[in-house]
C-alpha cells in the first residue's frame, strides 16, 4: 500500500501535535511564594504560601503538600524547629499552616508538594521574618 508524501506529512504532524498536548510540566514550572514575608511572633501564627504556575502566573489548586519544615537556619540555628499544621484552604492556590513562632528573627519554611496530573515534586525554601 502506497501513502503519498503529503498524507504521510499530515499524519506525522498530527502525531507531533498530539504528543505535545500531553506533555507535562516540570517541577521547576511551579513555585511557592510567601503571602507575607513578616509575621508577628505568636504561639498560633499562620504562615501562608501561594503556589503558582510560573508559565501562566495563575494559582495552582488542589496540590498535595507532602512535606513541611520550619527552622531558624537563616539565623544560624537550624536545629531550632517548630511543627506546622495544615489549615483549610480559603483562597485558590493559597496553602496555610498554623505554627508556634516563639522567637523573633529570620525563619525558613521548607515546603514540598505534588501538583495534580504532574510528575515530580515542587520544592521551595522560603525565608520570612518574625517580628515582636
Amino acid at each position: 500500500m502506497k501513502i503519498n508524501r503529503s498524507a504521510f506529512a499530515g499524519l506525522a504532524l498530527a502525531a507531533l501535535l498530539a504528543s505535545m498536548s500531553s506533555a507535562h510540566a516540570a517541577p521547576s514550572d511551579y513555585e511557592f511564594k510567601l503571602v507575607t514575608s513578616e509575621i508577628q511572633k505568636n504561639d498560633a501564627a499562620t504562615i501562608a504560601v501561594r503556589l503558582i504556575d510560573k508559565r501562566s502566573g495563575k494559582p495552582v489548586e488542589n496540590a498535595v503538600i507532602s512535606a513541611t519544615r520550619i527552622d531558624m537556619q537563616p539565623d544560624g540555628m537550624e536545629m531550632m524547629t517548630t511543627p506546622a499544621k495544615a489549615m483549610p484552604t480559603t483562597e485558590a492556590g493559597v496553602y496555610s499552616f498554623k505554627t508556634n513562632l516563639s522567637m523573633a528573627g529570620n525563619w525558613r519554611f521548607s515546603v514540598a508538594a505534588k501538583v495534580q496530573g504532574e510528575e515530580g515534586t515542587v520544592e521551595n525554601k522560603l525565608v520570612f521574618k518574625v517580628v515582636q
